[in-house]
């Protein structure tokens, strides 16, 4: 679980610092081009870069959250944990798995494995399951 907060850190940085506003995929998505995307609304790419940004620095914050869970929860297996990693899991890496193949991104076979990373990391964790810590730390 500590390598999917890794990688949870790295894709916030690439988001806040190297990712450009509109992909090629982004304009074949959205039916046009990027001149013609860029003449209908001019700001886009200013906003996109402050959403970015923003998201990017979320997607960190997750990240070093999870690297957290993975070194202090998970080896205490404190109540709830199990459920907790799960959550997480679906509504991020499993959520932008799904979302990449629904729109044919290029990079939706790359972006698979950090949920394939994640899901047998939780299999495991799940498989190895002992009692629960039932003091709250």
């Amino acid at each position: 679980m500590s390598a999917c907060g890794i990688w949870l850190i790295a894709l916030g940085v690439y988001f806040m610092f190297v990712r450009p506003p509109l992909l090629p995929e982004d304009a074949r998505f959205m039916g046009g081009t990027d001149a013609q995307i860029h003449a209908v609304v001019p700001g886009l790419t200013k906003w996109l870069t402050r959403v970015f940004t923003v998201m990017g620095g979320f997607i960190t914050s997750a990240g070093v959250l999870t690297v957290f869970v993975a070194r202090v929860a998970m080896p205490l297996r404190l109540r709830y944990t199990s459920w907790t990693i799960a959550l997480a899991g679906v509504v991020s890496v499993a959520l932008m798995a799904a979302t990449n193949f629904a729109i044919h991104s290029d990079f939706r076979w790359i972006l698979l494995i950090p949920f394939l990373i994640w899901l047998v990391g939780f299999g495991i964790y799940v498989g190895f399951a002992q009692p629960h810590a039932t003091a709250e730390r």
